[in-house]
């Protein structure tokens, strides 16, 4: 998987002949790159960026997906899949989490990165679920506790960013950049961001899966670090509240 290209940059057709495997990628300076397109597993495409759709041939031939995302991911639009793409590790998503016993063993795998896995045995994914949001609201409360920050509780209405206080948009923005970033490496990777273990019921199950995982070290302790040193209001992302 490549980076995106940047803000003003174009990528058109490359040659007609397919056993390039390649396309043209053209900068705001006219410079040309050659893109190796049959060695990208996924290409990332951010503002001011446009493709030809003789690109978008040869990149189907060379079975290299493309999303479309805002600057450094932080957004996630769109995914195109080739026909021919390897479905491998969709399959297997779906094998497991259409088996109830192989389904509930991928949650507690998870849990387990985060609960103490002896305490998680013969436990219904309801009740992992109500330890995680236990240890969670801990979690929560230390952190207010270690930064000398007043806190509420997690509290985000869709729309309404800015009722938030300042710690909570810290955290809808940082979430939301975490899961256009997952966006982007699961469809890479060829699994569905649909097809969930923990989560359902929401867009994107499988991405607050995986997103549970990582909050703590990403987004928590520096929503609160944030609040203390931040004086005005968190200006929110455009279009944030689609994958909050």
């Amino acid at each position: 998987m490549i980076p995106k290209t940047g803000e003003g940059k174009k990528a058109v057709g490359g040659g007609t002949k397919m056993t390039y495997s390649s396309i043209k990628w053209i900068d705001c300076d006219k410079n040309v790159v050659r893109l190796p397109i049959a060695t990208i597993n996924c290409l990332l495409l951010g503002p001011g960026t446009s493709l030809t759709h003789e690109a978008v041939k040869v990149m189907a031939a060379a079975n290299c997906s493309v999303c479309w995302a805002e600057e450094d991911s932080l957004l996630f639009y769109a995914a195109g899949i080739t026909p021919t793409a390897d479905s491998r590790n969709l399959r297997r998503q779906m094998q497991l989490a259409t088996d109830k016993k192989k389904s509930i063993e991928v949650a507690r795998r998870m849990f387990a990165r985060r609960l103490p896995p002896e305490e998680l045995k013969g436990k219904s994914l309801k009740e992992m679920m109500g330890m995680e949001g236990y240890r969670m609201r801990q979690f929560y409360e230390e952190k207010a506790q270690e930064y000398g920050v007043g806190w509420k509780g997690r509290r985000y209405v869709p729309g309404k960013f800015e009722m938030g206080d300042i710690t909570n948009q810290v955290l809808t923005s940082t979430n939301a950049a975490l899961y256009s970033i997952l966006c982007s490496a699961v469809h890479s990777m060829g699994y569905s961001p649909h097809i969930g273990f923990i989560h359902s019921g929401s867009p994107l199950p499988f991405i607050y899966d995986l997103a549970d995982l990582y909050k703590e070290d990403l987004c928590v302790d520096l929503a609160f670090s944030l609040t203390i040193g931040n004086g005005g209001q968190i200006q929110p992302a455009e279009g944030i509240q689609r994958l909050s």
